[in-house]
């Protein structure tokens, strides 16, 4: 259930076009259902403005599919993360509009947001190894409604390369840096632009990079004061953040979309 569905639930209701236990069916499963080994938040929509996301990762193939059924049963749009191929057949069998993003393991089911962003969302990457949380990034961020634009392997032992891309900088609204290594590229464009960088660190590295820590380290102690970082790994977080940053009307941020809004 998303703001508009409700109060056009509501609107029905109270004109007489449908009945009391039809809008007790709509809601009944607020604030959450109880499957047990999950409790799924169908009222994550209204107060976020798009469905709860679900982390594919350490689920079984059947608590995943539960769980997505039970948000589409309520919501037409759906992100599963860090999820298999073997849960993307199952779901398409049921919903033949899913997609499988196979370079982040993503499952996308339903059109994605209509565009509700101030500008666009840049999306880059230090190196071609960055390739699929960078794409778990952009894939999140356009799903929630932003025009996204890639640009990858543009790190720091060519910086010609970064500087290349001085049209797409200066024209986004929020950029999202993943890299691993030592994790400099973050800092070089933030030094270059006037806007939110998300940082984004990979596991990407030899053996001293500690599984991404060095990276994580070097861009929380980024001296470019516009660098903030998610965690290791963590495309989607940042993803989702980007689109907040991004969103048309920062004000409603928190209370739901508009009533033109899905």
């Amino acid at each position: 259930m998303n703001p508009s569905g409700l109060k056009a639930a509501l609107r029905q209701f109270k004109e007489g076009r449908i009945t009391e236990d039809e809008v007790f069916r709509l809601i009944r499963d607020f604030p959450f259902q109880d499957l047990e080994f999950a409790k799924v938040d169908h009222h994550r929509a209204l107060r976020q403005g798009f469905p709860e996301v679900v982390f594919g990762k350490g689920k079984s193939t059947e608590q995943t599919l539960r769980i997505a059924r039970e948000l589409l049963r309520e919501n037409p749009h759906l992100l599963l993360t860090s999820t298999t191929s073997e849960v993307f057949r199952a779901l398409q069998r049921d919903y033949p509009d899913c997609r499988f993003h196979e370079n982040c393991k993503a499952v996308t089911a339903g059109s994605p947001l209509p565009d509700r962003g101030r500008g666009v969302i840049a999306v880059l990457t230090a190196g071609t190894a960055d390739l699929p949380v960078a794409e778990e990034a952009a894939v999140t961020a356009h799903y929630l409604g932003n025009r996204v634009s890639t640009c990858y392997d543009v790190g720091v032992a060519g910086l010609h390369r970064i500087l290349a891309q001085m049209d797409l900088l200066r024209s986004c609204t929020v950029a999202v840096v993943v890299a691993g290594m030592e994790g400099a590229l973050p800092s070089v464009v933030g030094g270059l632009i006037g806007v939110p960088v998300i940082a984004v660190p990979t596991s990407v590295g030899y053996g001293a990079s500690f599984g991404g820590l060095a990276a994580l380290l070097g861009m929380l102690n980024s001296c470019a004061a516009n660098v903030t970082a998610v965690n290791i790994d963590n495309g989607f977080g940042a993803g989702f953040v980007a689109s907040l940053i991004n969103r048309r009307h920062p004000d409603e941020v928190g209370r739901g979309p508009s009533d033109d809004e899905p």
